[in-house]
């Protein structure tokens, strides 16, 4: 079996969020755009690291510069290999002058841990999931917090952290926004999930708030342009020098303290759809690829620096939206009843929910011009959208492409598409907080 062999073999469709609708996908859909929602994305591993390197070892491994990072401060931490290919990324939060702590899905955390190891920093770590994370987003996020907690919550900046007392515990509030709205993120002790949880959908109600299922959780994830690792990119972990940690962690992340997410590597080194290749790195991607340019800097030297260089100074793909055309979609539904052919792959809807990057390839005329991922359905819009890596002279929005729809072993339906802006939906994160009544 070769290598992009095994990347399609037992795609995993569990999830770890527990339940999949409350009211329904559709009216949890429109939450983050006409009301609020909160979401729990407790399963987030927790890594701390303190010690007089500890700054330095972020400094090292990501691409964010951090000359300025005070405490109280988050920011949007990217770690890259020696290429320039994403391993993951996270919300790294300053505690303390050498008090940190990441937040991330996937081998990113196993990652930095093995070089703080094999960097022999003057630092310590400690990796768990111990605390609950509940997000709070859209347009009437901050009425709902403010009448949990009887308090303004109006001073804190974005990506800024600050306590405050809710359902009788202290809790940290990060103000994020995932869904590309007003948000927080509430982060304390993990028995007190379900008393800040009650406490919140209480004060909510007026407000009209959801509860966020995983069927259409990472719908917000696509409307407003945040990658995300097995969905949208593999962690680039496989090739040197990030081998000898793929090697020492793949088959043994439970003995080295690893939370039961990820039992194994296998479990978000998985590929389905048309994208074709001999080479897994084909399926990872550069953080300017993703849209995260603007976050790197060269004001420090970090992982992956020299590549990035001469990707920044000439980028050859960017990140776009695809617009999917309705009319195709519904022949794809429609083969569902054709008695005399075997029908499309699926569709799921609002979208899928394997832990599996599905790559669908992007074709002007015969030329493979960009991979598309996290193909889904908004309500909202009423659209089939999805992520595209696309070469930089077919990123005009209102270019119309093809997608090819389905496994290479499968009937597959060539989907007329039309580019568009990325993200699709106005980023409201940063609004002033001032100005809301």
């Amino acid at each position: 079996m070769s290598a992009t062999d095994a990347l399609r073999q037992n795609v995993d469709t569990s999830t770890s969020w527990g339940t999949l609708e409350y009211t329904d996908w559709q009216d949890e859909n429109l939450s983050w755009k006409q009301t609020c929602y909160i979401g729990d994305w407790s399963w987030l591993d927790e890594l701390r690291v303190s010690g007089p390197d500890a700054l330095r070892l972020f400094s090292d491994h990501i691409i964010n510069s951090l000359a300025k990072f005070d405490i109280g401060q988050a920011k949007h931490a990217v770690c890259c290999n020696k290429a320039g290919k994403v391993i993951g990324e996270g919300v790294l939060m300053r505690h303390g002058e050498q008090e940190f702590e990441f937040q991330a899905r996937g081998p990113v955390v196993l990652w930095l841990q093995y070089r703080l190891e094999a960097g022999k920093y003057d630092a310590h770590s400690n990796l768990a999931i111990s605390k609950f994370k509940l997000q709070v987003s859209g347009p009437n996020a901050l009425q709902t917090l403010e009448a949990a907690t009887g308090t303004s919550l109006r001073e804190i900046g974005f990506m800024r952290f600050a306590p405050q007392n809710i359902g009788g515990y202290e809790v940290s509030f990060l103000r994020q926004g995932m869904a590309g709205e007003i948000g927080f993120e509430l982060q304390g002790p993990g028995e007190g999930r379900e008393a800040v949880r009650s406490a919140i959908l209480a004060a909510g109600a007026p407000f009209g708030i959801r509860q966020l299922g995983s069927r259409t959780a990472m719908i917000n994830h696509l409307e407003a342009a945040f990658p995300t690792v097995t969905h949208d990119y593999l962690p680039a972990v496989q090739d040197e020098p990030e081998r000898a940690f793929f090697d020492r962690y793949k088959d043994l992340a439970p003995a080295y303290g690893s939370p039961d997410w990820f039992r194994s590597f296998a479990r978000v080194l998985k590929v389905k759809g048309s994208f074709e290749s001999d080479d897994p790195r084909d399926w990872y991607r550069s953080p300017v690829e993703l849209g995260w340019a603007k976050s790197v800097k060269f004001d420090h030297d970090f992982h992956g620096r020299e590549a990035l260089e001469a990707e920044v100074a000439a980028p050859v793909r960017v990140r776009r939206t695809l617009v999917w055309n309705k009319e195709d979609i519904v022949d794809v539904f429609a083969s569902l009843f054709e008695e005399d052919e075997i029908p499309f792959d699926y569709m799921e809807f609002p979208r899928h929910q394997w832990n599996a990057m599905y790559a669908s390839k992007v074709l002007d005329g015969d030329r493979l011009v960009g991979v598309a991922t996290s193909r889904g359905y908004s309500y909202y819009f009423r659209k089939m959208l999805s992520h595209v890596v696309i070469d930089v002279d077919k990123a005009e929005p209102g270019t119309e492409l093809t997608v090819i729809w389905g496994d290479p072993d499968k009937r597959q339906k060539p989907i007329r598409v039309v580019v568009a802006n990325s993200p699709f939906k106005p980023d409201n994160r940063r609004a002033d907080l001032g100005t809301i009544g």
